[in-house]
């Protein structure tokens, strides 16, 4: 895949990266713009910035869909300015950013990438320094963004980014385009709930993913009810009424990513004890 961007509506651009899929957005206004998420080092943060850049020299802002190290160890590149995030970002950060560094930078130098490994140890983690709880609004040159943390779901921190007046909603990875979404450190039970949010923004516009091209919402509307068969398939199994066994063969997804979500249902998402 060829880095791109892609206008998905008016001054609204999605920038897609080889790198683990990822998408990130730009939305211009007059005067001013908003960049959405800031890739996974300070080199890709530098190339993204740079690539910005070609299109406006307007102010940036930026925000953050979630702590996760591709979407936030980007941003030292784009300071000085103001970088806003669910205030449960800047806590992971500070209390995991360092080991979640460490472990992906050895991951990419078991898989031979030496160079982005190198890349991941230099980099600074900057922490977000607009927080938001529930909901806030802020102006990219005067168009008008909604910044809203509907509830916990693929990561304790996921924040949506909707762009009003372009009908354009920014999910982060509560929803996953070319790949089953990542459960890792997910709230299995609490993300069906969570992407409800997003559908309530979506209408009939876009939604762009936080890896994978932009989608509709009848994607988007699939993906609810699968990940809502994970969330009962996980509550069987914790409850005992169901074998891992058997969740793994009635799962929409592949046997890992079901079973790691049983595991965080059961045992880390303290929804089901």
């Amino acid at each position: 895949m060829e880095e791109r961007w892609i206008e998905v509506a008016d001054r609204v651009l999605v920038r897609r990266h080889a790198e683990l899929d990822l998408s990130v957005g730009l939305v211009m206004g007059d005067g001013g713009c908003l960049v959405i998420d800031t890739r996974g080092d300070e080199r890709q943060g530098a190339e993204l910035a740079s690539q910005v850049r070609r299109i406006t020299r307007d102010p940036w802002t930026v925000v953050i869909t979630h702590s996760h190290f591709d979407h936030s160890f980007g941003t030292r590149a784009f300071l000085e300015c103001p970088v806003w995030a669910h205030e449960g970002c800047r806590t992971d950060l500070i209390e995991n950013g360092e080991t979640t560094r460490e472990a992906w930078r050895l991951r990419y130098l078991t898989e031979g990438q030496a160079g982005i490994a190198d890349d991941i140890a230099k980099t600074e983690i900057v922490l977000p320094d607009r927080l938001v709880t529930d909901r806030a609004e802020l102006a990219a040159g005067g168009r008008r963004v909604v910044l809203t943390h509907f509830g916990r779901g693929h990561s304790s921190n996921d924040l949506v980014v909707h762009v009003p007046d372009a009908g354009v909603v920014f999910a982060g990875d509560l929803v996953e385009n070319g790949a089953p979404p990542a459960y890792g450190d997910a709230y299995p039970l609490e993300w069906p709930a969570t992407v409800d949010g997003v559908l309530g923004l979506a209408d009939d516009g876009i939604v762009v993913p936080g890896h994978g091209d932009p989608v509709d919402r009848a994607f988007v509307v699939t993906q609810r009810a699968e990940i809502g068969v994970i969330a009962e398939l996980c509550e069987e199994v914790a409850a005992g009424r169901m074998s891992v066994q058997d969740a793994v063969r009635l799962s929409p997804y592949p046997e890992e990513t079901t079973r790691t979500a049983i595991h965080r249902a059961a045992f880390k998402d303290g929804s089901v004890q």
